[in-house]
Formats: C-alpha cells, structure tokens, sequence
C-alpha cells in the first residue's frame, strides 16, 4: 500500500524529474488541487483523478489515505515541491495512525528554484523562503521572520505576495524590509514560471514596493552585494574575478 507524494515542479512535464513520471505511472489514483491534476494532461489518462478545491487540503490528504487503505497506489501531486509548502507533512499527519501505508516523498523543483533561473543568479548565497499567505501562519510572525531575514542580510524569495484579499501584502513586506535594507537593493519578478506566459522583470526594493503581483508570482529580493549583470540579476558568492 503506497502513497506518493510528488512535487511537479511549474507543471510543464518538461520540469518533471523522471521519478516523479515513474510514481505517476505506478499510480491508479491521482489525488490533488484541480489545476494542478489538469496540468498533468495525458499523463494521468485512464487513472481515476480526484481533484479538490483550495482549502481543503486535509479532506484530500484524507481521501489519499483512504484509496490507500483499500489497496490503491495513489499520487498526491502538488506544485513545485512537496515539502516545500506542498502536502508531504500533512499527508504524513493524516497517516500518523497507519504505519502500514508506506509514504514515499518525490521532490520536485520549487518555484525558488525555478524562478531563480529565469532571473538568472540570486540564490547563490545564505537566503530565505517566505510566504506572505497568514491563512496558515499569522501576519504578526510572518512580519518577525521578514524583519529578521533583512537584517541578517539574506536574499529572499517570497512566495504568495499578494491576492484578492491581501492586496497589499507586498507593500506591507517592502516596508518591513526598508527598515534594514536601502531602497536600491535589487529584485525581481517572475510570472507563470515554467508555464506559458513566462515574464519577469528588476526594480529596486523601493520599486517593488508599488508593483502589482498575484499568486501566480514569485518574488526575490537581493541582498547588499546582489546586482544586475546583463539584464539578469546575481548575488555573487565571494569568488574574486581574474
């Protein structure tokens, strides 16, 4: 009785590792948000497809572990990676009471990752992950974790900066982020990484400040040595140069 718990990278196959196109295929059940199960295509032909919208992660997590209980091989698939603000350690919760279940973990590229290589070079050094989402986590810790990340100098990826009702998210991270960080430190914005409609764009930290971002955004924010080099932005790592 297996579960696999896969991260699909942007969704494109092109960014699935071959082990996840192996669990996909072992599978008979594929479990997941309903976009994400759509971006798969052919892939997940002829398997049943059980699909739930946001929000109701742990109904979905559950109705995995119970298709595994009567004998199925399910994948629980999810964007980027799985343990990486995917299903991996609630899956792992909702199978607490069932060591029998054997859960196998398939990492997948993550959007700090991916979106990274669209700007070109800004994780190179120390950085941080942060979500701006407080349906999870309350704002008054998310503010704690972005102020002391500015001031230990890390780069900085930010994953679900704005939506309908947290339209103001961004600005509200820039303004902790200013506190300890100049204007001018160098970021950037990718959209629809890995999928068609592709774009990104720099600013500065004090730019960012008034852009218009969605959840289907990722953010990165330089730290005092990241620069721009040929329209891509890199944070050098402290190799000198011949």
């Amino acid at each position: 009785m297996n579960i696999y718990v896969i991260g699909m990278g942007p969704g494109d196959a092109a960014y699935l590792t071959p082990r996840a196109l192996e669990a996909i295929q072992a599978s008979d059940v594929i479990v997941g948000y309903g976009l994400y199960v759509e971006l798969l295509g052919e892939l997940v032909q002829g398997k049943e497809c059980i699909t739930t919208p946001m929000r109701q992660e742990i109904q979905r997590c559950e109705m995995a572990r119970d298709k595994a209980l009567a004998g199925h091989t399910v994948s629980v698939v999810c964007s980027g990676d799985a343990g990486i603000y995917g299903m991996a350690g609630l899956v792992h919760q909702v199978c607490e009471g069932h060591p029998e279940l054997t859960i196998e973990v398939v990492p997948g590229i993550t959007a700090a990752c991916s979106g990274a290589a669209v700007l070109g070079a800004p994780l190179t050094h120390d950085f941080a992950v942060i979500s701006l989402s407080d349906l999870l986590t309350p704002w008054e810790k998310i503010e704690t974790r972005l102020d002391c990340a500015a001031q230990g100098d890390f780069c900085i990826a930010l994953y679900n900066p704005s939506s309908k009702k947290r339209a103001d998210y961004l600005k509200r991270a820039c303004d902790i982020l200013l506190r300890h960080q100049p204007e001018t430190i160098a970021c950037g914005i990718v959209r629809q990484i890995g999928r068609e409609g592709q774009e990104y764009e720099l600013c500065t930290l004090g730019e960012l400040r008034e852009k218009q971002v969605d959840m289907f955004t990722t953010v990165f924010i330089g730290n005092s040595q990241t620069r721009v080099i040929h329209n891509k932005l890199v944070t050098p790592r402290g190799y000198e140069n011949k």
